[in-house]
């Protein structure tokens, strides 16, 4: 099957969204990926820029949840900045996946998880 460039739904999707994209991002940074026609290459070039693990953000992170307090908030305004804060970190610091080529017999991920519940919890 041939297909026209432009007329098949997929190359309207990616368009689409790779104008978007290319739009809601800052000129000298849009310079740098103007010239990417497809969205999953913008997307990776961008995500590889700007998805560096900083220490220092992540501790300003782990302060600002340990030290937030509710005061006057509603619960639900206190449990969305905590939410905000810590989907954050998990852009920083994501759980890693196993990629074992048998199913994994470890204990890795269930600790992973368990501590980040405890992290949350302190």
């Amino acid at each position: 099957m041939e297909f026209v460039l432009g007329t098949h739904p997929w190359i309207k999707l990616n368009n689409m969204v790779v104008s978007w994209l290319v739009h809601s991002i800052s000129l000298p940074i849009r310079q740098s990926v103007i010239w990417m026609d497809v969205v999953i290459d913008v997307w990776n070039d961008l995500k590889t820029r700007y998805s560096q693990g900083d220490l220092s953000r992540v501790s300003d992170l782990q302060l600002k949840a340990s030290s937030l307090s509710q005061n006057d908030l509603s619960v639900i305004d206190y449990f969305t900045k905590l939410i905000i804060i810590w989907d954050e970190l998990d852009n920083f610091r994501p759980n890693p996946i196993c990629v074992c080529q048998r199913k994994c017999s470890c204990f890795v991920p269930s600790v992973i998880s368990k501590r980040k519940c405890e992290d949350q919890a302190m």
